[in-house]
């Protein structure tokens, strides 16, 4: 038996919480509007509805982000749990309170293997660690193979590379023989994608194991956090998942530094905001999570859209979907946002131990590229805004992913209505006279700063509690202000990337989704001009209109038209490692895993310095044979319905942790 808490996690006022943000956004965005619509009162209607819409569902959006990271700073600054709101204490995990079964799968699709199976090696060793570490003098190592197997589960159909697959976890088995059990599935046809590689495990041998840890092809953790989170799934049986936080690490373009800094600074005080507010309706991001198994099982298939690709047909960003099916089957959903706030000098076994990393883009084009996929997948799940039993804030993260592309489009809608007004200003147009500038000053004024103020928080959260963690604080101002220039010249380069993405998708136009690229990647003058031509002509062809026009337009626009203009060189020059090694030489764009590296990011280098492209048995050389699949003992997985659902009360009994073997 084990000490269980409540169903659900404390999370005091959490109504409270909601509608105080809620009334805070739309106070600002109805203040916002106000103003607008000051400034464009001598404009025709047609002209000051557009711009008025426009408007709304862009300061809305800032608004949001605004008051998002307001939470996150205050929550952070007074080192408080989101959840909870009490002060934070990280639990030392323990391997011997364990008494449930988990896997950890990682679903792939022809991955690069060397560094894949090095990521997944590395946290293993780091998971076996704690064999050790829990080791009592008088006492024998508690034997974490009873609690833990590992599943790699394939979707590659390339035969030849699913035979180098084989033989990296023949010889992961080799290496883990007698501690830890890995297996190796792969599937002859990959129907569904990843979602569908999870269910059929699910299906196949989900009745094993209590909960499931999700990582993907790039996803590093630590055996600390793996047991932290395996320990709270025990103690609290009402939750269905808990998401970590990954930071991004092991960059080394500029392109991916920036990314790196970025994410550690800001993304653990805007998740603690997140999660302050969304409290047990919380987001699923795919991997570096742990799911309670039944859970998912019972209310987390997914059905196939109606219609055709690209807004119909296989649901593609299903982790959005998963959640909310398992929030509406009664189901907790939290972000765990305590594992990227343990950053401390004086704590090294918090700082060393409580990892979730993955890897990133190294380059511009990838990382587009990379939107595009999630951004045909967001955008179907406007099509399950109606879908029945949906908790609120389930549609609100519907809307909210969607809207992060469509963001873009919007804005671009904006800058071209001013252009234009401007333009028939000059001209002479008797609708469009001049604008009240103090008003429009003092209104763009806010925007920028309400625009800016998650980063300037983020800026000065680090430098009161962490500064050293970013190189110190000298560092750290310079850093963030190069980073900020950078998000700056890069946003308008997105706008158009993400503009014509949403074009195509409306127009029909379904693309794959394959095998994202991973590692580094400089690119040449050719594919940067290629991808990015477009955009050049047109920044130069804009800033010259206004220019000719408006010379006070063309200052005003000139963050827009100035990324657009130096697309190829900012693109090129950013996917360097060249510059991105210059930049570190300088102790700039320093992160906490930089200055702090976690042993499992050492192992992770070394494994991957030190790995055989295609390992073999050292005595024959001829590759170790594969260990035979685990016996199965299959599990329905049904399909769920968005337009009707039952709803079924989730009583302590029936909540109540129980083994399954």
């Amino acid at each position: 038996m084990i000490d269980t808490d409540p169903l659900a996690p404390s999370i005091p006022w959490l109504k409270t919480r909601r509608v105080l943000l809620a009334i805070a956004v739309l106070a600002s965005s109805v203040a916002g509007c106000v103003a607008m619509y000051r400034v464009t009162s001598s404009l025709a209607l047609g002209w000051q509805v557009s711009m008025l819409v426009l408007f709304a569902l862009t300061f809305t959006w800032i608004a949001l982000a605004f008051w998002n990271a307001l939470c996150g700073f205050v929550v952070c600054a007074l080192r408080l749990d989101p959840l909870s709101l009490r002060r934070l204490n990280h639990e030392v995990p323990n391997a011997r309170l364990l008494v449930s079964r988990t896997a950890v799968v990682m679903p792939i699709y022809a991955e690069p293997p060397v560094p894949t199976f090095a990521g997944l090696e590395a946290t293993c060793r780091s998971l076996m660690q704690h064999t050790l570490d829990d080791k009592d003098a008088n006492e024998a190592a508690h034997p974490l193979g009873e609690h833990f197997d590992i599943f790699v589960l394939s979707d590659t159909q390339d035969a030849d590379q699913a035979q180098i697959e084989e033989a990296h976890v023949a010889a992961l088995q080799h290496r883990f023989a007698g501690e830890l059990a890995i297996h190796y599935r792969r599937r002859l046809n990959n129907q569904g994608r990843k979602a569908g590689n999870i269910a059929e495990f699910c299906r196949r041998w989900g009745r094993h194991y209590d909960f499931m840890v999700v990582l993907d092809a790039d996803s590093l953790m630590s055996g600390a956090t793996l047991l932290r989170m395996v320990q709270r799934m025990q103690r609290q049986p009402g939750i269905g998942l808990i998401q970590t936080v990954p930071m991004p690490v092991g960059q080394k373009t500029l392109f991916g530094r920036f990314t790196q800094f970025a994410s550690a600074l800001y993304s653990p005080m805007l998740a603690a905001g997140q999660s302050f507010w969304q409290g047990d309706t919380a987001n699923y991001w795919g991997h570096n999570a742990i799911i309670r198994t039944r859970a998912f099982m019972n209310h987390a298939g997914l059905p196939t859209l109606p219609g055709k690709p690209p807004l119909g047909g296989e649901i593609l960003s299903h982790d959005f979907v998963e959640a909310a099916l398992l929030k509406r089957g009664g189901w907790q959903v939290l972000l765990d946002t305590t594992v990227t706030t343990a950053v401390s000098r004086h704590d090294p076994y918090v700082s060393a131990s409580h990892n979730s990393f993955e890897a990133m883009p190294s380059n511009l084009l990838d990382f587009a590229k990379r939107d595009r996929r999630w951004l045909q997948g967001n955008l179907q799940h406007l099509r399950l805004l109606g879908g029945s039993g949906l908790h609120p804030l389930s549609r609100l993260h519907f809307f909210h992913g969607a809207f992060a592309f469509l963001s873009s489009l919007v804005w671009l809608g904006l800058l071209i209505c001013t252009s234009v007004l401007v333009t028939y200003h000059v001209f002479g147009d008797v609708t469009a006279r001049t604008l009240p500038q103090p008003l429009s000053l003092g209104l763009l004024s806010i925007t920028l700063g309400m625009l800016l103020a998650p980063k300037l928080l983020g800026c000065l959260l680090a430098l009161g509690q962490t500064p050293h963690a970013f190189g110190g604080r000298l560092r750290l101002l310079v850093s963030t202000s190069l980073e900020m220039l950078f998000a700056a010249l890069i946003a308008p380069l997105m706008m158009a990337w993400h503009s014509l993405f949403i074009i195509s998708v409306l127009l029909g136009r379904a693309i794959e989704w394959q095998t994202q690229t991973r590692g580094e990647r400089s690119l040449s003058w050719r594919e940067t001009w290629q991808h990015t031509g477009w955009m050049t002509l047109s920044g130069l062809l804009w800033a010259g209109i206004m220019a000719a026009f408006s010379p006070t337009a063309f200052g005003w626009l000139t963050p827009a038209w100035l990324g657009l203009v130096g697309a190829a060189p900012l693109v090129k020059y950013s996917s360097s490692a060249t510059w991105g090694g210059f930049i570190s030489q300088l102790g700039l764009l320093k992160t906490p895993s930089s200055t702090f590296k976690p042993p499992l990011l050492d192992a992770f280098e070394s494994l991957v310095a030190n790995s055989d492209p295609y390992p073999l048995d050292p005595a024959s050389q001829q590759p170790l044979p594969l260990a035979p699949l685990p016996a199965e003992r299959c599990g329905e997985m049904p399909d769920q319905s968005f337009s009707h659902f039952v709803q079924k009360t989730l009583t302590a009994s029936s909540a109540t942790f129980k083994e399954p073997h």
